[in-house]
């Protein structure tokens, strides 16, 4: 897969007098991902990730591509659509879920990523809080790690990560996804969860881990009510941390619903692709989403714009 390099992009937008960050386009500055041998340059190219889930139980798709066959065909699709990285997962984060034990986590994952990673040259990311099924989906050809837990869940995340030279997704979650959304309270969640940024980044670089190879996601929906997450959306640039890339994913997540009304899980779609263009153009470099032909497009004709006005 080919990625043309481009000085990549950051957000400083002009705040007005109740620290509101103006709707503006946001000011470049070298960012980048380290994932394996590839460097991502994020000025201009951010990255869609299409979410695989490999479980009985998703609240996106119910299961849709639970056999590995089906997984399979998924993911080649959602790589001939432009996605820039399949995130497969097999076990459900949605609230109120229960954990699943590994060895059936690495029943639903480890074919599915061997198969993919034979016929395409799309970066894989394992969706996974547990050490045992990162390894061996890394084995199997994964180079990212994307953990629900940032780290805190297994202990033996952070050394294998460092180990293994995988890029990792730090994602703030407050609570478990069972407990998750039991009435969630922060007393300034920006800052709250700039601080674990701040905290998991310093673990990962005392063990090695390569501060190129770190993204955040400030795990919309984990943990959070419809009031948090659009205030996270709202100063997403407060939150970054040691100036590296910001996930984003908001795909078919309920407070899309709340907002416009509407609780069927098609009705998300659409505001899910707006927000896609909002958030880049507010300084987010990598979208979790479904849907992933309309978001490539979302994305691209948001970027042209962007780059329209350098």
């Amino acid at each position: 897969m080919q990625h043309a390099k481009h000085d990549p992009l950051e957000t400083d937008a002009p705040r007005s007098n109740n620290c509101a960050p103006a709707l503006v386009s946001i000011v470049m500055r070298e960012r980048i991902w380290r994932v394996g041998e590839r460097i991502f340059h994020l000025s201009r190219h951010g990255l869609i990730m299409g979410v695989l889930n490999v479980t009985p139980d998703s609240f996106s798709d119910g299961g849709e591509f639970f056999t590995s066959t089906k997984a399979i065909e998924r993911g080649l699709a959602m790589a001939a659509e432009g996605a820039d990285i399949i995130d497969v997962g097999g076990e459900s984060t949605r609230p109120g879920s229960e954990p699943v034990a590994a060895d059936e986590e690495l029943r639903r994952v480890i074919a599915v990523v061997e198969n993919l990673r034979a016929k395409i040259d799309v970066p894989i990311s394992i969706d996974t809080s547990k050490a045992e099924v990162a390894r061996a989906a890394i084995e199997a050809g994964a180079s990212i790690v994307n953990d629900v837990t940032g780290g805190r869940g297994d202990e033996r995340m952070l050394p294998l990560v460092a180990e293994t030279k995988s890029a990792f997704i730090i994602m703030h979650m407050q609570g478990t996804p069972r407990t998750m959304q039991v009435r969630p309270r922060y007393t300034d969640v920006v800052e709250e969860i700039s601080e674990f940024f701040r905290q998991q980044y310093a673990r990962a670089i005392g063990l090695n881990i390569d501060p190129m190879a770190i993204v955040f996601d400030p795990g919309i929906g984990f943990g959070k009510t419809l009031e948090h997450n659009l205030e996270l959306l709202a100063r997403l640039e407060r939150l970054r941390a040691h100036d590296r890339p910001l996930v984003v994913g908001v795909s078919r997540k309920s407070f899309l619903g709340k907002l416009v009304g509407l609780p069927k899980i098609s009705d998300r779609l659409v505001p899910g692709v707006a927000l896609t263009s909002l958030l880049r153009a507010r300084g987010a470099d990598v979208f979790r989403v479904h849907d992933v032909k309309e978001n490539v497009h979302a994305l691209r004709v948001t970027e042209a714009i962007l780059q329209s006005t350098k």
